[in-house]
């Protein structure tokens, strides 16, 4: 399977002129899913125990006599993004796809001679999940902005944009802008609908982020944590930020290329006192980058709280790693977080005319 999806990507199947027909749900199709009650769930086994515990504690935090009642206030969930409720088996994440299409495909960029030879030396291991040296993480990581050096925001965005009409690889009938996990849009939905305020605490890139979820999911565009880029401007030369006076007539605000400030782990929690304020009672999830903040959700002393850990073990609907998923499902059990199965729990994950390729 690896060697046939690296194949297909070495063949061009990138190339943004050539979109396939998609038979996923579509984005106006996802955006149209509203939850208000248990029996609106559509995409979840009726019996799943896991959709149970998640109706049973909004119905208790919604409702006034219980003691387990929280205040509109109060309900904060978060939310990962990438293997929460969006695809990133695809075969690695959204943003680090699309920086191969950048560096090697894309005709409309003049990539660096050292971009262009490093991302052919790692692309075969990254997608392969051969693992990298450590000087190669490093440089991958930072080549991740250096990509989009000079960029205005506007102007990245447009670029995730029309990335986001590029094939998911591995899969048929799905492009990246449609490949959201339904039955955890769901979720979002429901929650929304309940009155509480989701939010996303993600390490993909904020704007990146921002694109991917516009106008197809209930979440406010302010209550996004995620990773930063590094702005500069096109005047500011030596200037430090904070002692530089911005005009508009004469300059404008772009990616500097500096190495992106990842949200990740710990991170995540820093992020939730410095923009939200307040510790969550729901967390969602789906690796080590997330426990942290499932930690600090279940550390919440004034309400009941919860953690979910959403486990990729559907190999016949997902490119799903079951040895993976059997030791995330017993550290999450020795943890005290619950667990999502997209093999047991979810009826579809993101449309039945989606399919593993072959």
């Amino acid at each position: 399977m690896k060697k046939k999806i690296l194949s297909a990507i070495l063949a061009g199947i990138f190339t943004l002129g050539s979109f396939s027909i998609s038979d996923a749900a579509t984005r106006e199709e996802i955006s149209a899913i509203k939850v208000e009650t248990a029996k609106d769930f559509k995409y979840w086994n009726e019996d799943s125990p896991t959709l149970k515990k998640i109706i049973n504690f909004v119905e208790d935090a919604t409702n006034p006599a219980s003691e387990n009642f929280i205040p509109v206030e109060d309900r904060v969930a978060t939310f990962d993004m990438d293997g929460t409720f969006y695809c990133e088996t695809a075969p690695i994440y959204f943003q680090e796809s699309m920086f191969f299409f950048r560096a090697l495909e894309d005709k409309n960029f003049d990539a660096p001679k050292d971009m262009v030879n490093f991302a052919k030396k790692i692309q075969p291991k990254v997608f392969n999940k051969a693992g990298l040296t450590a000087a190669e993480s490093k440089k991958y990581f930072n080549y991740l902005t250096k990509a989009y050096a000079g960029m205005t925001d506007e102007e990245y965005r447009a670029y995730v944009r029309n990335f986001m009409q590029t094939s998911e690889v591995g899969f048929t009938n799905l492009k990246r802008g449609e490949a959201f996990y339904l039955p955890m849009v769901e979720i979002i939905s429901y929650l929304s609908e309940n009155n509480f305020a989701v939010y996303i605490d993600s390490a993909c890139g904020v704007s990146t982020t921002r694109e991917l979820i516009e106008n197809i999911l209930p979440i406010r565009y302010d209550r996004i944590l995620a990773s930063d880029f590094v702005y500069t401007s096109t005047n500011m030369q030596k200037d430090l930020p904070d002692k530089h006076f911005f005009d508009r007539n004469k300059e404008k605000i772009i990616i500097s290329g500096e190495p992106i400030k990842e949200n990740g782990k710990t991170a995540k929690i820093f992020s939730i006192i410095n923009q939200i304020g307040k510790k969550p009672v729901l967390a969602f999830g789906n690796s080590s980058g997330d426990t942290s903040m499932f930690e600090y959700t279940l550390q919440n002393e004034k309400y009941r709280s919860m953690a979910f850990y959403v486990l990729c073990d559907d190999v016949e609907r997902e490119l799903g790693n079951l040895n993976r998923a059997e030791k995330e499902k017993n550290f999450a059990a020795q943890r005290g977080y619950n667990t999502i199965s997209m093999r047991n729990d979810w009826k579809t994950i993101y449309g039945d005319n989606v399919k593993v390729a072959k």
